[in-house]
């Protein structure tokens, strides 16, 4: 019990039980592409199993949703690099509207694992070794974190694993992440969604998809209006202030 007494610095046992969850995390990661698996999660390998996975998905559509789900949740909490071309699966394998918030509730809760593991086991160590200047930054980001978690959730400045560390590090509150999280990554989901929904003609006629379809300017556009819209309240709280500080 000594790592619950105040002051006291933590055992061994209780370092080794906040580092587990990130320690296996990466252990995931690792594995993940030391078996060479990036290539089976891949737009190649769903064209090449195409009518394998489609008999599977009709033939078992509760199930289908449930594994999918799963693997999508457990590949954004190993901080995997495979999420468009799972989410265009998702879209191409259960529809647009299935598929999409299939992606959007799975991310959310992958995600959140990696969050809450970073918070675990490095926000202390990080606040301990950066004192006053982390703290600075929390309250700073902390009077607005909704705000600014959903501008980098819609616009993808920042890779999406980057944002999950972050925010874990700057002791964003779970129901603020979870919630901005959710909301932020709904219109780039589904956009992704729409497109993989149309992959069976792309592969009939040969074609491949565009993976970098969000930075087109009639996608990007009107995401950053809605990051600029998600900041109106930030600004108005500044604007307020300053008059409040003004005799």
């Amino acid at each position: 019990m000594d790592e619950d007494i105040p002051g006291k610095a933590p055992s061994g046992r209780s370092r080794l039980r906040r580092f587990l969850p990130l320690a296996l995390l990466l252990v995931g990661f690792a594995v993940f592409f030391a078996l060479g698996l990036q290539h089976e999660l891949s737009l190649e390998s769903l064209k090449a199993h195409r009518a394998a996975f489609e008999a599977w998905v009709e033939a078992h559509p509760v199930l289908a949703a449930l594994v999918f789900a799963a693997l999508y949740a457990l590949i954004v909490a190993c901080s995997i690099p495979a999420g468009a071309p799972m989410t265009l699966a998702g879209g191409f394998l259960f529809g647009v509207w299935e598929g999409g918030a299939l992606v959007v509730v799975s991310a959310t809760v992958g995600a959140t694992i990696i969050f809450l593991a970073a918070r675990t086991a490095l926000a202390d160590l990080i606040r301990a070794r950066l004192g006053g200047r982390i703290r600075a930054m929390e309250d700073g980001f902390a009077k607005n974190a909704f705000n600014y978690l959903l501008v980098l959730r819609l616009i993808p400045v920042f890779p999406f694993f980057l944002v999950n560390l972050a925010a874990g590090l700057l002791g964003v509150r779970l129901g603020t992440y979870v919630l901005a999280t959710f909301v932020g990554i709904i219109p780039g989901t589904f956009v992704y969604a729409g497109l993989g929904n149309g992959l069976g003609a792309m592969f009939d006629a040969g074609a491949t998809p565009d993976l970098g379809l969000i930075f087109k300017p009639a996608v990007l556009y009107p995401l950053i209006g809605l990051a600029l819209l998600s900041l109106l309240p930030v600004v108005w709280r500044m604007v307020n202030a300053r008059r409040n500080r003004t005799p």
